[in-house]
């Protein structure tokens, strides 16, 4: 690995996919109409998404 430490663990990814949800659904809202209503839902499934991978049981080697 390139980067050693916490940023590979599984937590960290959550977050930063959570997170980048959140700026682009954000966006989405800013955007507004159709476009805009596409980017929302683009960037609330990253939200989920990432919420849904917190909670997956990982394998530790």
């Amino acid at each position: 690995m390139l980067m050693e430490g916490k940023m590979d663990s599984p937590e960290t990814t959550s977050m930063v996919v959570m997170g980048l949800g959140a700026i682009v659904t954000g966006a989405g809202r800013l955007i507004g109409g159709r476009l805009g209503a596409g980017v929302t839902g683009f960037g609330l499934a990253h939200v989920a998404l990432g919420l849904l991978d917190m909670f997956r049981p990982t394998v530790r080697q």
